[in-house]
């Protein structure tokens, strides 16, 4: 089974600290599984590094946040789907018990390594 993250991943750069990003939309939805959230989340995530120039190749390490940690099995696969191929980003998950908003399953928050200029 392909592996959605690195065990270790060198940044050489600038590094940006993306804010946890939630499943919300922009015009306020929220899916209601995981995979759909987990796809909402990076295109947010997609639209703060453009802001930055850069993109999610250049993401090097996500932290998970999940509901339920049961939802793992259904994550890997999305996530796999949402992220560049190798290297992939180092990871670590946590549960939590709740998030601000009810109807959220997952946030992710990220560090990338901005291209040089």
């Amino acid at each position: 089974m392909a592996k959605a993250y690195s065990d270790a991943r060198v940044a050489d750069g600038p590094l940006l600290f993306v804010s946890g990003q939630t499943p919300q939309a922009p015009d306020g939805g929220v899916a209601g599984d995981i995979v759909g959230q987990t796809r909402q989340i990076f295109r947010n995530m997609e639209t703060v590094l453009a802001a930055h120039g850069a993109d999610l190749t250049h993401l090097v390490k996500l932290t998970y946040y999940l509901r339920h940690v049961a939802d793992l099995d259904a994550l890997r696969p999305a996530l796999i789907d949402c992220l560049p191929d190798e290297p992939r980003p180092a990871g670590t998950l946590v549960e939590v018990n709740g998030f601000v908003d009810p109807r959220y399953l997952v946030e992710i928050d990220a560090v990338a390594c901005l291209p040089r200029s």
